[in-house]
C-alpha cells in the first residue's frame, strides 16, 4: 500500500472533522455524560465497521476482475472527495439546522444504538466508505484484505479520537464547539479532501 501514510493522515483529518457524529456525540455526553458519550461512539464506529464490510464484499469483485472498472472507481471517488471538501466551505448555517433537525428527530434511546443506527443508515457515510478506500487499494493484490484492512484502521482511528473528544469535552466544550474553532476545522478538512482529489484525479493512477 504505497500511499498508506497519506491514508492515514486523510483519515486522521476526516474523522476529526465537525459533522453530525460529534454533534450527536456532543449533545449525549453533555446531557447524559460521558459514559453515554462513550457508547455513542461505539455504536457510531461499529457502523463504520458495517460499511466497511459492504464495502470490501461489494467492491471487491469489480475491482479485481476489470482494470477499467478500477479506474473509474479511482475517478469518481477523487471527483467526490473534491465534492466534500468544497462542500467543508458552504455556509454553516445548512449544516448545523440539518444536524439540529436529525437530532431532535431522535427518539431518547440506547446510545449505542442511536450512534450506531445515525451511522449504518447514513447513505453519505456508505458513499464515502464506497469511494475513499478504493483509492488506497494496489491493484493485482488481494483487493478485499487491502479494504478491510484499511477499514479497520479508519475505525480505530475514529474510536479513539471520539474517546479522546468525549473525556475532555466537559473542559474544552466551548472552544471545541465555537463557531471560529469549527470553521477552522472544516477549511482545513476541506482543503486536503480537494488537494488530495486533485491528486488522484490527474496524478498517476496505480
Amino acid at each position: 500500500m504505497n500511499d498508506f501514510f497519506t491514508f492515514l493522515v486523510l483519515s486522521l483529518f476526516v474523522v476529526m472533522s465537525p459533522g453530525i457524529d460529534t454533534a450527536l456525540i456532543t449533545k449525549r455526553t453533555i446531557s447524559d455524560g460521558r459514559k453515554d458519550g462513550y457508547k455513542m461512539a461505539i455504536g457510531i464506529t461499529t457502523g463504520s465497521l458495517v460499511h466497511t464490510f459492504a464495502a470490501a464484499f461489494g467492491l471487491s469483485a469489480i475491482l479485481m476482475q476489470s482494470a477499467l472498472a478500477f479506474e473509474i472507481v479511482k475517478y469518481v471517488g477523487a471527483i467526490y472527495l473534491i465534492y466534500l471538501g468544497l462542500s467543508s466551505f458552504i455556509s454553516r448555517q445548512k449544516k448545523d439546522a440539518s444536524t439540529q433537525d436529525y437530532m431532535n428527530s431522535e427518539e431518547k434511546t440506547s446510545a449505542l444504538k442511536q450512534g450506531l443506527f445515525s451511522n449504518v443508515l447514513n447513505p453519505k457515510v456508505a458513499m464515502f466508505f464506497l469511494t475513499f478506500l478504493p483509492q488506497f487499494v494496489k491493484s493485482g493484490e488481494n483487493a478485499t484484505q487491502q479494504l478491510i484492512t484499511m477499514g479497520v484502521i479508519y475505525t480505530l482511528l475514529s474510536i479513539t479520537w471520539f474517546f479522546v473528544y468525549v473525556f475532555f469535552i466537559n473542559y474544552l466544550r466551548e472552544w471545541l464547539m465555537s463557531p471560529k474553532v469549527q470553521r477552522i476545522m472544516d477549511k482545513t478538512t476541506g482543503l486536503i479532501l480537494i488537494g488530495f482529489g486533485l491528486k488522484l484525479a490527474f496524478g498517476k493512477q496505480h
